[in-house]
């Protein structure tokens, strides 16, 4: 398996830590939809520059996009806004733990059943042993 992909994804949760703490101390100044919205309003503004400097696709497609696709800003605000409000509550890594339980559960099913246009890529025992640490890992931070 190319391992620059898992590294990716590996660099984008350690992103991921710093900006759930971030965002967390930002919401507790200026408030949690008021933090959300301006983490979203920042990386807005720095997509918009990438895009004029180095995009080369086609925004004008959206039109051509099943509007379901559409939603994945509403679940990334979902995830900030709840990010501001839990960070600063139970920390980091109990939160970070917690998201990343929900995130398994979820991309088992979508895998196992090919939702959303995936590959179907079945759930084993192996797979069920890695999520019952999982969540004893949850439980042990938790306590």
């Amino acid at each position: 398996m190319n391992m620059i992909f898992p590294l990716l994804a590996f660099l984008g949760g350690i992103a991921i830590a710093f900006q759930d703490k971030i965002n967390g101390g930002l919401g507790r100044k200026v408030g949690v939809f008021e933090g959300a919205f301006i983490s979203f309003a920042t990386g807005a503004l720095a997509l918009f520059l990438i895009i004029i400097f180095f995009g080369k696709g086609n925004l004008s497609a959206i039109a051509t996009v099943p509007k379901w696709q559409l939603i994945g800003g509403l679940l990334g605000a979902l995830y900030v806004s709840s990010m501001v409000l839990v960070v600063p509550k139970i920390g980091v890594a109990t939160t970070i733990i917690a998201v990343i339980a929900g995130q398994i559960i979820v991309g088992v099913i979508i895998d196992h059943y090919g939702l959303l246009g995936g590959m179907q890529i079945p759930f084993n025992y192996k797979k069920l042993v890695a999520m019952i640490f999982l969540f004893a890992s949850v439980y042990l931070f938790i306590r």
